[in-house]
């Protein structure tokens, strides 16, 4: 009989999926354990929660927080590959605004970095950052 413990590594990309199944339930501690804790999260600069964000807390308080402080986020797909560079996410739903109820249609793209069975990186990429900016404006005065 032997005393060793055996350890379960993910793929990259089951680790991005597991991170995305998370963040569609609203699992916020499992959205944590998928994550690296100085994980680096660069969001599009025109957000309010824009910029380079280090660590998971930040990334909790700072981009999450943000987000849910004006609208749900409601997703309704998460695909994901994995390849050379890394893995790929593209994630699409909605964000309905708390102030407004105006459903915001949303579509992303990340490119994430994994090691260990954690993202130690995302690079979160959105077709029209401006759009989404306006939006969040518009949620946060309360109007359409």
């Amino acid at each position: 009989m032997s005393d060793q413990i055996e350890t379960v590594t993910q793929t990259p990309a089951e680790v991005v999926r597991g991170l995305y199944d998370a963040l569609s339930k609203g699992d916020v501690p499992g959205v944590l354990a998928k994550l690296d804790p100085e994980v680096i999260v660069d969001e599009p600069k025109q957000l309010p929660y824009g910029g380079v964000h280090r660590g998971r807390e930040v990334f909790v308080q700072s981009i999450l927080g943000a987000m849910m402080g004006y609208a749900d986020v409601a997703i309704t797909d998460a695909e994901v590959y994995e390849g050379p560079a890394g893995v790929i996410g593209t994630l699409t739903g909605t964000l309905p605004a708390h102030t407004t109820g105006e459903q915001y249609p949303l579509t992303m793209v990340e490119i994430h970095q994994v090691e260990d069975d954690t993202v130690r990186k995302i690079d979160v990429y959105i077709k029209n950052p401006h759009d989404l900016a306006a939006f969040y404006a518009r949620a946060d005065a309360g109007t359409r």
